[in-house]
């Protein structure tokens, strides 16, 4: 019997070996005991926090973030703000989710939404900010607060709405943008048409297809050069949700249930291959370059940016990536993205949100609360906004004199009064009511990049010359993209947790213990019966 003991034994101890290389090999998997609000900010002892910020490449951003922290610390003065300058939100997202298993990520992060629900697989590591924004003392306009903070009823609701995840907030919004349409107008109009206030997609699609008219000598009719694509779209992921949500056709639900693939995602796709495979349509990652490239160029007709992109499009904008020898003068007007319903017109909201991680110290916690907050003040807000074609994320600031001012003066230079910079801001404020957002939790980025990445392959299949062109190849693009983004395993639940490489391995190690529990079980009793026949 000791040998059935000892494997027993035996069993048991890999068990535990496993489940606990699985949970320290999980990242996120980092209990903490729950906030407690100190009674009062520590003003004596140094404190230091970790800001993660992203620009563009920009220093007038750059100097945004650190005027914030020059002036928090002059209100605070034990209070230290390290600033981690980023090019990519995707690098930030990979380095919290590196840093989390090692409880070294920054006390505040710019990031989005669909990237906080994968930060919230580890439990308590993000803060949940209700009870902080409600606070008499710290919370918003609280009474000891050294600033003028916004309350709570001057953020924009649809705003802050977007950084609720299961029903609590987890972020504040810090900038919002959306997508616009910028229009080389006077290509329209040599086209033979004139530019609507809201463009639907039959109408971007017919002057698109005009578009690719060539002369005998292979030129293209509309601007005579040897390049042209008429209609560029930069985030194919956005591209497909805003199609859909248009149509009030299925993306997913609130809890993670993926309804993606379905009949409507298809006719989208079999149309917009038509389009590609006539040269009428192309994206950022099939082309190889900006849809503002193209437009200054004079080699698009139709570019879809961010309305904080706005700086780069347009013959007169302060910033490009292309010659100015290459640059085409033109009328450029910004519309919202093509619509299938133009009088009920549905546009996506995005932008970047500010929020917390936990801490041991709580005063490291309420230091980082305070340097959000402050990030939310006019100034703060109206200078971000000014810098690109962001919109402040608060009334207050929206209805500022400072900012006010800024918008009075369009067009009055190309740099920090650029019109289309402006007109853009001016966009999402009108429409900010027409706006929508993508339901979040653990593995909605995943989807995201999958609804971008079936347009791109669509796109690229005219390229390869095997094209996605009818609805059993579509089927095909379904599968392969469920399993390269692994859709099949998200499980459908709020807050839902994909099952990573890491619990697979507890799983089958689960399973090949209870196997050998049971070969030792039964190892024991054929040894026993062939010692009873013995005797």
């Amino acid at each position: 019997m000791r040998s059935g003991k000892a494997l027993r034994t035996a069993a048991l101890l890999v068990m535990l070996v496993l489940v606990t290389m699985t949970l320290s090999g999980c990242h996120g998997k980092v209990e903490r005991n729950a906030f407690v609000l100190p009674d009062a900010l520590d003003t004596e002892t140094p404190i230091e926090i970790v800001f993660w910020a992203k620009n563009d490449n920009n220093i007038h951003q750059v100097n945004v973030y650190r005027q914030a922290i020059a002036e928090f610390q002059e209100l605070y003065p034990n209070i230290t703000v390290n600033l981690r300058l980023y090019t990519d939100y995707g690098r930030i997202y990979n380095d919290v989710i590196t840093n989390i298993s090692t409880d070294t990520t920054p006390n505040v992060c710019i990031t989005y939404p669909d990237h906080i629900a994968t930060y919230l697989i580890g439990d308590g590591v993000v803060m949940p900010l209700d009870a902080l924004m409600q606070d008499e003392r710290y919370g918003l306009g609280g009474s000891e607060v050294r600033f003028e903070a916004p309350e709570k009823s001057e953020i924009v609701p649809e705003f802050l709405q977007e950084c609720v995840i299961g029903g609590q907030t987890y972020a504040m919004p810090f900038m919002r943008s959306t997508e616009a349409l910028y229009i080389n107008r006077d290509f329209v109009e040599k086209l033979g048409y004139e530019v609507p206030d809201v463009p639907t997609w039959n109408f971007v699609w017919e002057v698109s297809e005009k578009a690719t008219e060539k002369n005998p000598d292979g030129t293209y009719k509309v601007n005579g050069q040897t390049v042209m694509i008429p209609f560029v779209y930069k985030s194919t992921d956005n591209m497909m949700i805003s199609m859909l949500k248009q149509l009030d056709a299925p993306y997913s639900t609130d809890s993670g249930e993926i309804l993606i693939f379905n009949d409507t995602t298809k006719e989208l796709l079999l149309e917009i291959y038509r389009h590609a495979a006539s040269g009428a349509f192309s994206t950022f990652q099939t082309s190889g370059h900006y849809p503002g490239d193209f437009l200054n160029a004079g080699q698009s007709i139709f570019a879809i940016d961010s309305t904080a992109g706005a700086t780069w499009m347009g013959s007169n904008a302060p910033l490009m990536d292309i010659d100015a020898e290459q640059v085409v003068p033109f009328t450029t007007v910004v519309r919202p993205i093509p619509q299938f319903d133009p009088e009920h017109p549905k546009m996506i909201s995005q932008g970047p949100s500010v929020c917390i991680f936990s801490k041991e110290n709580p005063q490291e916690v309420l230091a980082s609360w305070l340097f959000v907050q402050y990030l939310l003040t006019d100034g703060i807000q109206t200078g971000y906004a000014e810098t690109e074609g962001y919109v402040p994320v608060t009334s207050r600031a929206q209805q500022s004199a400072g900012y006010q001012d800024y918008l009075s003066r369009k067009g009055e230079n190309n740099q920090e009064y650029y019109d289309i910079k402006i007109e853009a801001s001016e966009l999402l404020m009108r429409h900010t009511g027409d706006t929508f957002v993508t339901p979040v939790f653990d593995g909605s980025t995943s989807l995201r990049g999958a609804a971008g990445q079936m347009i791109e392959r669509v796109c690229k299949s005219v390229l390869r010359k095997k094209p996605i062109d009818t609805p059993e190849k579509v089927d095909t693009l379904y599968s392969d993209v469920t399993a390269l983004y692994r859709l099949d395993q998200i499980t459908g639940q709020q807050g839902a947790r994909e099952i990573l490489p890491e619990s697979r391995l507890l799983l089958w190690g689960i399973a090949g213990i209870w196997v050998i529990l049971i070969g030792a079980r039964v190892g024991l009793r054929i040894r026993d019966r062939k010692k009873a026949k013995k005797a």
